[in-house]
């Protein structure tokens, strides 16, 4: 069974639009990733625990 030239180059054509639409996917959950990462640097660079106030807890005495 042959197909004709035109049903050919219409698979081929869907082939390869499904091929781009795949890439802007790829492309778009990439950007989503780097920016849920970046997202989450800046969450913990702020959650930093503070600096002790004063010397309480500074000294620990250990005895063997």
């Amino acid at each position: 069974m042959s197909q004709s030239v035109g049903a050919t180059a219409s698979a081929q054509a869907f082939e390869v639009l499904g091929a781009v639409m795949a890439k802007k996917q790829q492309n778009q959950e990439a950007q989503m990733a780097t920016l849920l990462v970046e997202s989450a640097m800046q969450t913990s660079a702020a959650v930093q625990s503070p600096s002790p106030v004063g010397n309480l807890g500074m000294n620990i005495n250990i005895k063997v």
